[in-house]
């Protein structure tokens, strides 16, 4: 797939303001400083879509960016940013799962995680979640340039093991680098994948 054209559509905390008009979304999530606006700038290719930022816990808003005008690009806010305070992150959770629970638009969510770092009990949680909920999900490890091959395997290897104590399968798996566009290609396929399919549903019908 190749983005023609991204665009900024709407910003809010209430998923009942968000685009009515049915177009698949691709939310992207995680826990706050997972390089999550590099992402999306990297997959989107425009540099200054989703703003970044050295300060965890930037992104308090459900962002909306439509895409080569077929289907939506979400920015969720972060979870888990301990300095926002204990009333911060509930609030931001409360708008997590509204949009998590409401929206029927939802296709896929891709769950940002940080290669770098040991699994999480915050992280595992969240999928835990996921799963028991029923939302399609799929896991993306960020900052793959940041470390050794040997240790981005090791450290997935450690994270499929952490999953498969409780999950009989896993979700699709991508790894990437904004800096290196590492991964770019992948998402974008596998997101056109699903639109695909989709669209040959809805002729079926």
């Amino acid at each position: 797939m190749n983005i023609k054209k991204a665009e900024f559509v709407i910003s809010n905390t209430d998923p009942a303001k968000c685009p009515q008009d049915g177009w698949p979304e691709y939310a992207f999530i995680g826990r706050s400083n997972v390089g999550k606006s590099s992402l999306i700038n990297m997959l989107t290719g425009k540099k200054g879509l989703a703003m970044t930022s050295s300060t965890p816990g930037k992104t308090q808003l459900i962002n909306h960016f439509m895409i080569n005008d077929e289907w939506y690009l979400v920015d969720l806010p972060g979870y888990g940013y301990a300095q926002r305070g204990k009333k911060g992150r509930e609030k931001i959770q409360e708008i997590i799962d509204a949009y998590l629970d409401s929206r029927e638009a939802l296709t896929c969510l891709f769950v940002l995680l940080d290669c770098r770092h040991e699994p999480q009990k915050i992280d595992l949680e969240f999928i835990t979640r996921l799963g028991e909920d029923g939302i399609p999900f799929t896991i993306v490890f960020t900052k793959a340039d940041k470390i050794s091959q040997a240790k981005l395997k090791k450290n997935i290897e450690n994270y499929k093991a952490s999953l498969l104590e409780t999950w009989e399968e896993l979700p699709p798996i991508f790894f990437t680098s904004s800096e290196r566009k590492t991964g770019k290609e992948e998402i974008l396929n596998y997101i056109e994948e699903i639109n695909q399919m989709i669209q040959n549903q809805d002729k079926g019908k």
